[in-house]
């Protein structure tokens, strides 16, 4: 059974401005690639009450702060409230929900990060999904693109799911803890209040309230 890898089992969809982009999906990858459509048919229903609308679709919520030296290209959302650091560079097809931190050298690509999320600094963050307070520390990075460029596998155990993706990073589901200089290699899907050691290299999937100390060794919190 995949039922812990879909898309109910990870993230809590009230969380995200983008949560219309989820229908009809059983696995959170498929939606990759519909993220750019996504925030330019979001972004056309954006109040300018509560939104500005900066060079070309790039919504900035007005209680949002951005940093003059930060790089922001479209399209885009930063929601209410959202800090985005100095020399943040997000080169497009993100979303950034209300209360996130985009912090000092990070970048995103083709992401979703729910509210609350928190990728503060030295992060990539790439063809992913981020769900609901998710914080990656310092230096941790997802890995979206194989070494040998064929297309991204998702490992549970035995069970294997092509995802038909060349470019696909992670998954971290509600509350997950990413552990300082840690790398998430294409496919990683991490359930909901995992945590992982730092300096970790991890692969496929860890379980719903595991820790994930090295390979092999991914115990249940007590």
């Amino acid at each position: 059974m995949s039922e812990h890898l879909m898309i109910k089992s990870l993230f809590d969809l009230k969380e995200t401005i983008a949560a219309s982009i989820f229908d009809g999906c059983t696995y959170p990858w498929e939606v990759l690639g519909r993220i750019k459509g996504e925030i330019l048919r979001i972004g056309s229903t954006l109040s300018s009450e509560e939104y500005d609308k900066i060079g070309e679709d790039i919504w900035i919520a007005k209680s949002a702060k951005v940093a003059p030296s930060a790089s922001i290209s479209g399209p885009a959302i930063i929601g209410r409230d959202a800090e985005v650091r100095h020399c943040a560079f997000i080169r497009g097809s993100a979303i950034v929900g209300e209360g996130a931190v985009v912090g000092n050298s990070t970048e995103l690509k083709n992401v979703i990060l729910f509210n609350k999320v928190q990728v503060p600094h030295y992060n990539y963050v790439g063809d992913s999904i981020l769900g609901y307070k998710a914080h990656m520390g310092a230096g941790s990075i997802t890995s979206n693109v194989k070494s040998d460029k064929s297309l991204v596998v998702v490992n549970s155990g035995e069970l294997k799911i092509e995802t038909g993706l060349k470019k696909f990073g992670a998954v971290l589901g509600d509350y997950v803890e990413v552990g300082c200089n840690s790398v998430l290699n294409p496919g990683t899907v991490i359930g909901r209040n995992a945590n992982i050691y730092p300096l970790s290299s991890v692969r496929g999937y860890v379980a719903e309230a595991g820790i994930y100390k090295k390979a092999g060794e991914i115990v249940v919190k007590r």
